[in-house]
């Protein structure tokens, strides 16, 4: 097998997307194994080691099995491994709606533009703040989204000082403000984003609602 077109895969599995613009909607995950950053409220650190070795043709087989049109490469951290960006234009190719989610930390540069990016700024509350690559920022096109975990009334006066810093709301199609799961209340988070109208969409997972957050849902 040759490494050059293989990547290591935690798992891929068809389920509602809980989060982004396309909420709700069946979705098939490409979950790549190994990330950099160890934020204190991961929820996949399942996927960090271990995982299987698979060739970008097998992984597209497997997507295709679902019959399913929008396709979310996740992780881990998914660029972290070097041929992911070949996937996500592979997939392109076959028509897909394909999304990437990023921590923000590695460079998006050279991703198929019609990959839809939603990068996840991490907020000081993450504990990895300091990882956060800005100089992706300028790189996002308006039809990507930028993401903030927020876990307290810091994170969230963190995370409106960027959306001004970098006009976020005019540059990306999206901004998604997300409460830290059983860290944040969502009605607090709620209250703070109407006392101070902004222009973000406030989301909660909707998956950990449904499923309880368990792997590979």
């Amino acid at each position: 097998m040759s490494h050059s077109k293989t990547l290591r895969i935690t798992e891929i599995f068809h389920s509602l997307q809980g989060e982004a613009k396309t909420v709700g909607i069946p979705t098939v995950f490409v979950r790549l194994t190994g990330c950099p950053l160890r934020c204190q409220y991961c929820d996949t650190a399942y996927a960090f080691a271990g995982g299987e070795l698979l060739e970008l043709t097998a992984i597209k087989t497997k997507v295709d099995q679902y019959n399913c049109r929008y396709v979310t490469m996740t992780g881990g951290e998914p660029l972290a491994q070097s041929n992911s960006q070949e996937l996500l234009t592979m997939l392109c190719d076959a028509d897909y709606e394909v999304s990437l989610e990023t921590s923000g930390a590695l460079s998006v540069d050279g991703i198929d533009k019609r990959v839809c990016i939603v990068l996840d700024l991490k907020t000081p509350g993450s504990s990895e703040c300091d990882k956060n690559h800005f100089e992706n920022i300028s790189l996002l096109k308006p039809t990507d989204q930028v993401k903030f975990v927020i876990c307290d009334r810091k994170d969230y006066e963190w995370s409106k000082a960027k959306i001004d810093q970098f006009d976020l709301s005019n540059r990306v199609e999206e901004v998604l403000f997300s409460p830290s799961h059983e860290e944040l209340s969502p009605a607090q988070l709620a209250q703070w984003v109407l006392a101070d109208s902004l222009r973000v969409r406030m989301q909660i997972q909707m998956h950990k609602y449904i499923w309880g957050g368990e792997p590979g849902r």
